[in-house]
């Protein structure tokens, strides 16, 4: 089983930098493993790595703001590259911040279905017109325990468990 190397932290911390030097030192190449970096978009607001001194970089700017593109689609995305990258024999090297990625890396996908996009627009017309605090009530009642693990104003994960309870209610 081929080995692969995490490096997480904060923005601005020096993880690309530290991969780059690791990458040249051992034949490596470079998987995104921050949400912000997969957009094209919005480059200099997520630290993005400018020079990439002829290692490979793989899931950086190649998905639009305006796609619909989930946790588990970059798992997809992953494995796809993670194929060619040992093909070729170099040494798989994940460098990110965004804790889910790494938590999907090391311990896999809970198996939720995919969810309707009637059900995704509903969700987030639904906290538009109610607002953060609302809305966080609302999911509260429907699961208690979503008080425990996302945050008031983590608009993002809010409306994810919200589709989430909401289709598997009706599973």
């Amino acid at each position: 089983m081929q080995k692969i190397i995490l490096i997480a932290g904060p923005t601005g911390s020096g993880k690309s930098e530290l991969a780059l030097r690791l990458a040249k030192k051992i034949n490596g190449e470079i998987i995104n493993a921050d949400s912000m970096q997969v957009y094209k978009e919005i480059k200099i607001l997520s630290a993005r790595p400018e020079g990439y001194f002829n290692i490979s970089h793989y899931l950086y700017g190649n998905i639009s703001v305006k796609s619909n593109f989930s946790a588990g689609e970059w798992l997809k995305k992953v494995k796809l590259n993670l194929k060619k990258i040992i093909k070729k024999k170099k040494q798989p090297i994940f460098v990110g911040g965004t804790g889910l990625y790494f938590k999907l890396l090391t311990e896999g996908i809970s198996n939720i279905p995919k969810i309707p996009a009637l059900i995704r627009t509903k969700a987030r017309n639904l906290n538009a017109k109610l607002g953060n605090d609302k809305f966080y009530s609302l999911l509260i009642k429907l699961d208690p325990l979503v008080q425990n693990k996302i945050k008031e104003n983590d608009t993002h994960r809010l409306i994810r468990a919200y589709e989430v309870i909401i289709f598997t209610i009706n599973l």
